[in-house]
């Protein structure tokens, strides 16, 4: 007969829950987002002395990497090493994965080096580490060593190297993928044919991403690949394609989620998208997204940078929880519209609220520093981000020397410029446009000889700088030279902005004729901009007859513009033909086209006031003119005992 104290001990025993049971309580957990109770049932795993199998580690493990908390990722490492499952694949990879996710790219790379066995699943954690912490030479290197290795590669595989292709705007490298997708039968995986889209996309190549779209079989089309063509025209800007395949997406019955919403607002970047940003506002309400915090931030950054700074502000006061992005989204939208004083208004309330502003916020505050002008705020700026810790930021220093440039302060420019331990094709550019705007023609050619004799690749913008240097200094030999590099030797198209330049280059050193039959035998055709160039040229150098013909082209272009007329006008005045000045004026009037005053700002105990010709509105306006006439009457005074010598 057994004891009664022995059965009892036996029913306690029982009762302790088996490995399977600890491992789905911590899976649940997990699942529901309650990763911290994940662990302490690890703990309590532990503790009733029931010990972990190959199952469980890989569980907590992706507790460990969700929470991204290095030290106990580390102690479950321990605990791996003492177990007998230290050379277990399965486990091992589940360890690499967790040491990508908790930033320890060095520890997740020792751990799968020293993996005695390795499975697809292994490498594709591995290169997908590459992918978030190398560049695309090493992701390749690796996919190399795996393909030797005899792993053929899946979908996770081509999906990591699509991601690597698509970072580095590769496009070769994107068609690459392709390739060996269609080579092992899984260019019908959705999920790559998405990234492949994405990639295909951000590589300036919307017709592959289109055809590889239109490949997704109807029946495994998702709302993620909706999204991703979506985002692809919005990554270039075209709201009326991205619209047009929201629209389709409707009609076939797909459901929309809050990131096609965002896609679509992201496509909004020109003024005549502000009434289909309108229509995808109201689809957003209906759709029951319009409380998500992340659809309001971008709401607030599209009626932003559209201009309606009144809708965004009205957003912005709405919301219950307002994050960083908020914060930043409407500074940058206060800073577009070069309003200082709301700018630092609105920065300074951040901060009061305990939010921090990040390297974006500063970026967004320099940015209108820079348009107004204002040198001694934007030195502040400068203190504000060296004491935060975010002066060694390379974007925070790109900010900078555009900021110094435009407030004319080149040495303090070159002072950060120099100063910065890395330096990014932006760095180079923005130094060589700070140099071209304030004069500094030949700086800005060294600097960007420098530039290319340290291998850097200039971009289309490098390229506009270095021409507008040139136009502005009167290098017309030196421009073309530029000009020609820039397709022939970095195989850059020229854009409507390069050819403007090249029309100002000529048509300021007098070679209108040369200017025009330039325009006219461009390869895509004219805007206002090519135009407007050629114009000041004929301003400049007092030419009617060309003139006139510029003109009315641009007057074809933008018919309410008053530029044009204003030019034309100046240029008859200037010959004293008042007839043809008189002419202009009439069609001025006769299509009610006015021509908006020229505004001024002066900083004044660190507020900004900006006043137009003739202002009265400032309540002291009286005294300032009589304070003005006084002052020119004894300038006049002065100047005539010099006019009298003869130094007038």
């Amino acid at each position: 007969m057994i004891p009664t104290s022995y059965t009892k001990t036996l029913d306690q025993l029982s009762k302790f829950p088996s490995v399977s049971e600890w491992n789905s309580k911590i899976r649940s957990s997990i699942s529901q987002g309650l990763t911290q109770k994940a662990l302490l049932l690890f703990r309590q795993m532990k503790q009733s002395s029931t010990e972990p199998d190959k199952l469980t580690f890989p569980i907590i493990a992706k507790a460990c990497a969700k929470l991204t908390n290095l030290r106990l990722s580390e102690t479950v490492h321990t605990h791996v090493l003492k177990s007998q499952f230290m050379s277990d694949v399965y486990v091992q990879t589940a360890l690499v994965d967790m040491y990508v996710k908790c930033g320890r790219f060095d520890v997740a790379h020792q751990v799968f080096e020293r993996m005695p066995e390795r499975d697809v699943a292994s490498w594709n954690v591995m290169i997908m580490g590459f992918v978030e912490f190398s560049g695309v030479g090493e992701v390749m290197g690796l996919f190399r060593r795996m393909r030797v290795g005899g792993f053929r590669p899946d979908s996770m595989t081509l999906i990591a190297l699509s991601i690597a292709s698509s970072n580095s705007q590769d496009l070769n490298m994107v068609r690459g993928v392709h390739c060996i997708g269609v080579q092992t039968g899984i260019d019908g995986d959705a999920s790559v044919a998405n990234t492949w889209i994405s990639g295909y996309s951000k590589c300036m190549d919307l017709e592959s991403a289109q055809m590889v779209f239109r490949g997704i079989s109807v029946v495994v089309r998702t709302v993620v690949s909706w999204n991703s063509m979506i985002a692809g025209y919005a990554f270039q800007g075209k709201f009326v394609e991205a619209f047009s395949l929201y629209q389709n997406m409707c009609s076939d019955c797909c459901s929309r989620d809050l990131s096609t919403m965002v896609s679509l607002l992201s496509s909004c970047v020109r003024p005549e998208a502000l009434l289909h940003g309108n229509l995808i506002h109201s689809h957003a309400i209906r759709s029951g997204f319009d409380s998500d915090v992340t659809l309001t931030n971008t709401l607030i950054s599209f009626y932003a940078k559209l201009g309606d700074i009144d809708s965004a502000r009205f957003l912005f006061n709405g919301m219950k929880d307002r994050t960083r992005v908020s914060w930043t989204a409407l500074i940058g939208g206060y800073a577009e519209k070069g309003d200082v004083d709301e700018v630092f208004a609105l920065f300074r309330a951040m901060e009061a609220t305990g939010e921090r502003p990040d390297a974006v916020t500063l970026v967004a505050v320099l940015s209108a520093c820079g348009q107004a002008g204002t040198l001694d705020l934007g030195r502040w700026i400068h203190e504000y981000a060296t004491s935060n810790g975010l002066r060694k930021n390379v974007i925070v220093c790109n900010a900078l020397v555009d900021m110094f440039s435009k407030c004319g302060s080149m040495v303090e420019a070159r002072e950060v410029f120099l100063s910065m331990t890395e330096r990014t094709i932006v760095t180079w550019t923005t130094m060589i446009a700070g140099y071209a705007l304030n004069g500094e023609f030949k700086l800005a050619l060294d600097v960007f000889s420098q530039m290319v004799d340290l291998g850097l690749r200039p971009n289309h913008l490098t390229f506009l700088a270095v021409l507008q240097a040139c136009a502005h200094a009167g290098l017309v030999e030196k421009g073309w030279k530029l000009f020609r590099m820039m397709s022939e030797a970095y195989k850059i198209s020229p854009t409507l902005e390069h050819y403007a330049c090249v029309a100002d280059l000529l048509g300021r050193k007098g070679r209108l004729k040369e200017a025009l039959e330039f325009i006219q035998t461009m390869p895509v055709e004219p805007d206002a901009g090519v135009w407007g160039a050629l114009l000041g040229a004929c301003k400049m150098h007092n030419d009617a007859e060309i003139g006139e013909h510029v003109t009315y082209r641009l007057l074809e272009l933008e018919p309410q513009s008053a530029v044009p007329y204003v030019a034309m006008a100046n240029i008859y005045a200037s010959e004293g033909r008042w007839d043809g000045v008189a002419k202009f004026r009439a069609m001025m009037r006769s299509k009610k086209v006015r021509k908006s005053p020229g505004h001024s700002l002066v900083q004044v105990n660190g507020k900004i006031h900006t006043f137009t010709v003739e202002d009265m509105s400032h309540p002291k306006g009286l005294f300032i003119f009589a304070a003005l006439d006084s002052l020119a009457l004894q300038l006049k005074d002065g100047l005539e005992p010099l006019l009298d010598c003869g130094l007038g």
